[in-house]
């Protein structure tokens, strides 16, 4: 398969145009779409979107319980889903939960999630990765910029840019206590990173991630083409929807308000992976799935 976007094989950054739409869905379609004109007017032109009160109170509150009892299950366990900081014990992420908890497999196939994502992907989806992140406060660490495709593209074989992230907020977004920054507009260009990716990157990267993290000049371009960075903020329940080419990132928690999230990555039945396009080894299935790759149906 001919890589369209090609990244970490040469020795100079390059800033690539996107070759993929960004909703995949007719949008002549648009008056039986599940978002308005105006929010799918918004993400399509800034690559990411703000839904608010998608979900109950109650439903919210479950969702925060549960990943605190998941992360009280996991306190102890050894096992490469579980991610901790570099500098410590605690735990950062857990992945693989669509799979291996029922109550967030069911988050995962809610039916107005899958309303949205089908939609924008123009096709029947599945789950990609999944995760929750803890950013507790005070020393919750930063997440570096990037594009998740370009690493889904080089490490996973992800062949084109037909994915989107869900972020489901499970704490209070404020502008202080180091939440998402998104660069509006990045999604429309791809930057190809340097840097030879070696194998078993994702032992590293996911602690703290160095490879396909853009230089400079190509952010300070970006951000300046979308006039800024954006900062989503919100109370817990909020939902971030963005595209997989968005270029994003975080600051550390130095305060004292946790920031959490419910990380979902829904990518098209029809984008499944191919061999990764860095020629190296596949990256484990808790991280790219790839097995048994089956639509989400609604609950």
């Amino acid at each position: 398969m001919k890589d369209l976007y090609p990244s970490r094989q040469n020795n100079k950054p390059e800033i690539l145009e996107r070759k993929d739409p960004v909703i995949h869905t007719d949008r002549s379609n648009d008056h039986n779409a599940p978002l308005s004109k105006e929010q799918l007017d918004f993400y399509e032109k800034n690559g990411f979107l703000q839904v608010n009160n998608l979900f109950t109170d109650e439903e919210v509150s479950d969702m925060q319980k549960g990943i605190f009892e998941l992360k009280d299950d996991s306190s102890d366990v050894k096992s490469d889903k579980v991610i901790r900081e570099p500098e410590s014990d605690e735990i950062r992420s857990i992945f693989h939960v669509h799979k291996d908890d029922n109550y967030f497999k069911d988050v995962t196939n809610d039916q107005r999630l899958l309303d949205i994502v089908n939609y924008l992907l123009g096709s029947d989806v599945y789950i990609h990765q999944s995760r929750i992140n803890y950013k507790p406060g005070f020393t919750g660490k930063e997440f570096d910029w990037h594009s998740d495709f370009e690493t889904w593209h080089v490490e996973d074989g992800m062949p084109r840019m037909r994915a989107l992230s869900v972020s489901i907020a499970l704490s209070d977004n404020y502008t202080f206590n180091g939440p998402l920054m998104l660069i509006p507009g990045s999604h429309n260009y791809y930057v190809s990173c340097i840097g030879e990716t070696p194998d078993d990157n994702y032992k590293e990267s996911l602690q703290k991630q160095k490879l396909g993290v853009p230089d400079h000049e190509s952010l300070r371009w970006l951000a300046e083409k979308g006039d800024g960075i954006s900062v989503p903020t919100g109370k817990a329940g909020s939902i971030t929807i963005f595209e997989s080419n968005t270029m994003h990132g975080s600051n550390g928690n130095i305060t004292p308000y946790d920031r959490n999230n419910l990380f979902m990555v829904f990518n098209s039945v029809e984008n499944q992976l191919v061999e990764p396009f860095s020629g190296g080894k596949e990256r484990p299935e808790f991280i790219a799935v790839r097995d048994g790759v089956r639509p989400l149906s609604y609950n």
